[in-house]
């Protein structure tokens, strides 16, 4: 039995853990995003006219704090029946009225999750002996959030790190992109966390059932065979040179296949690329980066950008197989990067996604 086109079930808004039906009633377009960088967002349109909102235009509903205000606690779900789950949970950030000719009033509500206290606190400060994990766990008790971290016991401890004029957000946003690592809020936990330690599930998607569109790209432009990271060591007086190459890649690719490291070599000739951004005063740190230089060039070998029709257990992080869509993208090991849940009375509930693979099928 196929599933239907349409999933027209409507999100339910709970506002500081009490259901408001009003919501869900006036929602006419809903949209909740996040990415692997961290910081979940929400905007929903509402309704301003209708059942309990007759009269002038002082008297709109959903503005007058009654259904939903300015720093709400919000929390909203998503899902047929016995499927529903937590899409969101933040605060009210901004409310917007929108008025246009020919159409009726519009609310629309924009909230973001805990990480908003990250990317409204901007910084200039020294931190000394400390690990990227420390930092996390610093800046959460700072805004009254629980810390976990889960990264790689090889992690690097600094002598020196600076916040120089960035958000507390950026600041993590910079330490994971450095390691590879990923920045998100769950409730109110702050967590940090290398790939592997992520834990949002396994999704199965088939074409023609609850994958109603893909697209797919293998592209060697961004591969490299090897990356180097140098700098100089003052303690030890001797320069540093680092560099990591497809073993990083493949250690990774449960699924199998060939990376593309390996074929850019076969293609093309190999290629090394050489870290400049970043000075490394330590060799621990420079070895550090150059595996996640290799990580974030490898795992993006293989991309895909889809449509489902509405998969409430999509988040970021979920393990992802992809079924019925050609023998060199089909099968297990993509990761969702980025989601985006949408609800509207047109398409009802659907939900968009990218995903990365560091391997591509053989052609059988």
């Amino acid at each position: 039995m196929t599933e239907p086109a349409v999933s027209a079930v409507a999100p339910v808004f709970e506002v500081a853990g009490t259901l408001v039906q009003e919501l869900a009633r006036d929602c006419v377009r809903l949209e909740v995003a996040e990415g692997a960088e961290g910081l979940r967002t929400l905007r929903a349109h509402l309704l301003a006219v209708g059942i309990g909102a007759r009269g002038p235009q002082d008297r709109l509903a959903h503005l007058d704090g009654r259904t939903v205000d300015l720093g709400s606690p919000l929390r909203v779900s998503l899902g047929p029946l016995g499927r529903q789950r937590h899409v969101f949970e933040g605060a009210v950030s901004a409310l917007e009225l929108v008025l246009d000719d020919g159409e009726p009033p519009l609310v629309v509500v924009h909230a973001e999750d805990a990480l908003m206290r990250l990317r409204m606190t901007r910084r200039m400060r020294t931190y000394t002996d400390v690990t990227d994990g420390e930092l996390a766990e610093a800046v959460a008790r700072e805004h009254g959030l629980r810390a976990a971290v889960e990264l790689d016991a090889d992690a690097p401890r600094y002598d020196v790190v600076q916040q120089l004029n960035q958000s507390d957000l950026a600041f993590l946003r910079e330490r994971a992109r450095l390691l590879q690592a990923e920045l998100w809020c769950s409730g109110g936990t702050l967590n940090l966390s290398s790939r592997s330690g992520r834990q949002a599930g396994a999704v199965t998607l088939v074409f023609g059932r609850d994958l109603l569109s893909a697209r797919f790209a293998a592209d060697l432009a961004h591969q490299r065979s090897e990356v180097v990271v140098t700098g100089y060591d003052a303690g030890q007086r001797q320069p540093i040179d680092e560099r990591a190459g497809p073993e990083a890649v493949e250690a990774e690719a449960l699924a199998g296949g060939r990376t593309g490291a390996r074929l850019l070599g076969r293609a093309l000739g190999p290629s090394t690329t050489l870290r400049v951004r970043e000075a490394a005063l330590g060799p621990a740190e420079a070895s550090a980066w150059a595996r996640a230089e290799m990580l974030r060039r490898g795992r993006r070998f293989v991309t895909a950008t889809g449509v489902t029709n509405g998969t409430p257990d999509l988040l970021v992080g979920t393990r992802l197989t992809l079924e019925s869509v050609g023998g060199p993208f089909e099968g297990p090991g993509y990761y969702v990067t980025r989601m985006r849940h949408t609800f509207d009375l047109e398409h009802g509930f659907r939900t968009r996604f990218e995903a990365e693979r560091p391997t591509l099928n053989g052609v059988v």
